[in-house]
């Protein structure tokens, strides 16, 4: 169960605690203690994200992950796949308590892990209530629902939580790193609009995917962006061809996106964010915090897949 749901993915937000950890240190390479106490503070990570996605399948009824069979869709698996996730959250704990009970920061990670995995499953809610089957309605779809759903499903545990890590790693307090808080989320905000870019003009070879977001009736920013900018006759093609598996549908759909040039619209979006995040980045006054929060920048900008 661990190897089939715990590797195979990127381990992004496992190897950035490792090299938050080193940038914030100053040094190239760590002493093995360190590099093993990073290390394993990014598995964690991994592991809250396997838990996350386990029960994520389950709840979008999904076919693949990952390349392979959701694990709820594995034969003799099922549903016992519930409690698989409840046990992978809980080894989250085992392993703090192995190997961090000692340190001065313990109740801090486990704070810390707490809160990011209560804003997460808080994310989902918001997602799961807004795109629920039996009440579709579009006018529910705005910029502050999108939002929202985007920066507590998302950016804290994808974006905060790494840096938060290393933070501690270092001997820092996080309620000095409010501003640093803020960046990562604006930064995750980004990255998740970045992705529902991506599932509508990505190209299915390149980023492993064919995007199903007009289908399945994502709260996507594309979605939210066209309701913002169509008049009453786009409006009505809106209210009856999105969240459709009609092939014509989702045509007539991305149709009306390019009538409303949201690629350029995101182009624009892109560029703005960029500026502002640099600018915010520029005002802290730790020049390694500068040089973490600027790889994180510079690993996601004007990404193609």
């Amino acid at each position: 169960m661990l190897d089939y749901n715990v590797l195979g993915g990127k381990c992004n937000r496992g190897l950035s605690v490792v090299d938050s950890y080193k940038l914030l240190k100053g040094v190239d390479v760590l002493t093995e203690e360190e590099m093993f106490l990073a290390s394993t503070l990014g598995w964690c990570i991994e592991w809250l994200q396997a838990f996350f996605l386990v029960l994520d399948d389950i709840m979008d009824d999904s076919h693949t992950r990952r390349g392979q069979p959701c694990w709820f869709r594995v034969s003799q698996v099922g549903l016992i796949a519930v409690n698989d996730g409840i046990l992978l959250r809980n080894h989250i704990s085992r392993m703090l308590r192995l190997h961090f009970k000692k340190k001065p920061y313990y109740a801090d990670l486990l704070d810390l892990f707490n809160e990011v995995e209560f804003k997460t499953a808080s994310g989902q809610m918001l997602d799961l209530i807004t795109t629920h089957e039996g009440e579709k309605d579009l006018t529910k779809y705005n910029i502050g629902v999108h939002r929202r759903i985007v920066q507590f499903k998302t950016a804290y545990y994808s974006f905060y939580l790494p840096v938060a890590c290393a933070l501690l790693l270092s001997g820092e307090s996080l309620e000095n790193y409010s501003a640093v808080e803020n960046i990562l989320v604006e930064m995750g905000t980004y990255f998740q609009v970045q992705d529902d870019y991506l599932d509508c003009y990505g190209d299915p070879e390149f980023i492993g995917k064919i995007g199903t977001d007009i289908e399945d009736y994502k709260c996507s920013w594309l979605v939210v962006q066209a309701l913002e900018r169509a008049d009453e006759s786009q409006k009505s093609i809106l209210f009856e061809n999105y969240g459709k598996k009609d092939p014509a549908c989702v045509a007539k759909v991305k149709d009306l996106y390019k009538e409303l040039n949201l690629e350029a619209v995101f182009h624009e979006y892109e560029s703005e964010s960029y500026k502002k995040l640099i600018a915010d980045i520029e005002a802290q006054p730790s020049v390694a915090v500068q040089k973490v929060l600027k790889s994180f920048l510079h690993k996601i900008y004007m990404r193609q897949k």
